[in-house]
């Protein structure tokens, strides 16, 4: 999800307030970031300006960040020229990914001098430099010397030159020949490929959305492109490059976001779109949401590393008891020919290979017995008894045993799917880790007893939702809550739900009384659905009744309930507000 010439020009629109106001406050929070506080027509804003390779970009922000002791020398360089400096303009040269700030302030002489800002937002390549009145780079919050680039220096003294576009051009220098030109002599470029390697500011993202405005398919051969098709591509490609600013983050059935842009993608209406009121505001969601769940991720990678491993060796052992089974499957037949030896003794003649009985279990069909010449025919017939009473042994212990596996694989698998549903912060983190610990599955030495850290040791608590009509609802985040909510929390009449034969969340509807209404059915329905393993399904069966006919085996896994007199509704889970 690149952060492209549009949406970029979004934003510098929407930082176009700064123009005229002053820098307040510079401060380097991180060695690849740079935080401006600007006071700008009597209020006070803060900009974000970062060059981390898997984010650069630049927005206004509400974070708050702790700045080191000792000032880093690029910010003691910005404080010097720019601190207190008076913003003259903010611009986007020729739709490039770069942003430069015209910043007026004082010299080191008491004189006023302008000084150019700018930020380049180029993935890995990023970089933030300050540039004095004849072009020459002060500094930059990477340095990169004529060893590391032969092509371009960024080091204090050498002449800033922007980066090489190559064979890009201004997408807003182009009228019709000029692009159709362009795009019909990109030999050997598929269409969608053309547009975003021949114009600054386009991503792939951005170009495949300018073919299927047009309705071409991208894959086509830019060669091969009619002046008709030209005509409908310049039209979509003008059209983006002069709409409105907006912000949307689209997202996917499993809540996964797909992209951000400032205009509508028509070609993800089939996703839905959250809108945002400024770009600002879109990035800063997508990040903040990103960046909590790469943090819960990595908090969690050893919890999933473990689960993982109970349920591939669960899963192996199912695999195992389904061959022996499968060996055992005609151990009657075994009874059987031992039953049948016994019956027909008298005619089994000593050192007989096989012997052929009338089956009389089968309407005297006739059985072919093989036996072993060593033994008596009361021998071998007390062989296959032994031999039956042994897989009959098997078959029991079979039964406890695969019950058991599969008891622990339903509940790993509902622990894995709380972690993909429900888990918000370090809180159910640690309550997990305490369930796995209490199940052992997980050694006590793996809790986290750093008292220090309250978020580690602060109480998870169960998701809260209120229907539209008035009812509350409560969704367990984890097993533990699953049984805390539907054994203790929720009264006789209250309503339980929960996904048909499906690992998912415990849900409860309260009814203070009241009859449940359709509406908060559904409605809870929806979270039962949502917060389970088939959240990016379709007509997914939720049960739900009266909690008084829900009960806990005896010894069974946390999580585990059996229920009766039940009804079922389907619905299609939807992100709930």
């Amino acid at each position: 999800m690149p952060l492209d010439g549009k949406t970029l020009a979004g934003i510098i629109s929407e930082l176009s307030v700064l123009e005229g106001g002053r820098v307040d406050k510079i401060t380097q929070p991180e060695p690849d970031e740079i935080f401006l506080s600007i006071r700008a027509k009597g209020a006070n804003h803060k900009l974000m300006l970062t060059t981390t390779a898997s984010a650069p970009r630049i927005n206004f922000t509400l974070q708050s960040k702790i700045s080191p002791l000792q000032a880093p020398m690029f910010c003691m360089v910005l404080r010097k020229h720019i601190s207190s400096g008076r913003i003259l303009s903010i611009c986007q040269p020729d739709f490039e990914r770069i942003v430069e700030f015209q910043i007026e302030a004082l010299d080191e002489m008491g004189d006023k001098s302008v000084k150019t800002l700018i930020i380049e937002i180029m993935g890995k390549h990023s970089n933030i430099i300050l540039v004095n009145g004849n072009g020459k780079v002060l500094d930059a919050i990477k340095h990169i010397p004529p060893s590391v680039s032969s092509v371009r220096t960024i080091l204090p003294g050498a002449i800033y030159t922007r980066p090489p576009a190559g064979e890009k051009s201004n997408p807003f220098a182009m009228d019709f020949n000029s692009f159709f030109d362009k795009i019909s002599h990109a030999e050997n470029l598929k269409i969608q490929q053309a547009i975003f390697q021949k114009y600054n500011g386009i991503s792939p993202i951005l170009a495949s959305e300018i073919c299927f405005r047009a309705e071409i398919h991208p894959d086509v051969r830019a060669s091969d492109i009619s002046e008709t098709n030209a005509t409908s591509l310049y039209k979509a490609f003008f059209d983006i490059l002069q709409a409105d600013t907006n912000a949307f983050i689209y997202w996917d059935a499993k809540d996964k976001a797909v992209d951000f842009a400032v205009i509508p993608l028509s070609m993800y209406s089939h996703h839905r779109a959250e809108n945002f009121a400024s770009p600002s505001a879109m990035l800063e969601s997508y990040y903040s949401k990103r960046d909590e769940t790469y943090r819960i991720s990595q908090k969690t990678a050893d919890l999933r590393k473990l689960i993982t491993t109970h349920h591939d060796r669960g899963e192996k052992k199912a695999r195992v008891y389904d061959k022996t089974l499968k060996e055992i499957e005609n151990r009657d037949d075994l009874r059987i020919k031992g039953e049948l030896l016994t019956a027909y003794l008298y005619m089994i003649e000593s050192g007989a290979k096989t012997f052929t009985a009338q089956n009389f279990y089968a309407e005297n069909t006739p059985m072919e017995i093989t036996l072993d010449p060593a033994l008596t025919p009361s021998e071998n017939a007390q062989k296959y008894f032994k031999k039956y009473n042994k897989q009959k042994r098997t078959f029991t212990a079979l039964q406890a045993q695969m019950a058991k596996n599969n008891e622990e694989l339903a509940y790993l698998e509902s622990v894995l799917v709380a972690m993909d549903t429900t888990i918000t912060d370090e809180a159910d983190i640690a309550e997990i880790r305490a369930e796995l610990a209490e199940q052992g599955f997980a050694k006590r030495k793996h809790l986290n007893k750093n008292t220090k850290n309250k978020k580690a040791t602060a109480k998870a608590t169960p998701l809260k939702y209120t229907s539209s009509d008035g009812f509350d609802i409560y969704v367990g985040k984890n097993n533990t809550q699953n049984d805390y909510l539907t054994l203790k929390f929720a009264r006789a009449n209250d309503i339980w739900m929960h996904t048909k034969d499906i690992p998912g969340s415990h849900v409860v509807i309260l009814t203070a009384g009241r009859e449940p209404t359709p509406t908060a059915i559904m409605e809870g329905a929806n979270l039962a659905a949502f917060h389970s393993r088939a959240r990016g399904g379709s007509n997914v069966p939720v049960d739900y009744v009266i909690r008084k006919h829900v009960r806990k085996p005896t010894g069974a896994k946390p999580g585990y309930v059996i229920y009766d007199f039940h009804n079922t509704v389907y619905v299609t889970p939807k992100e709930p507000s």
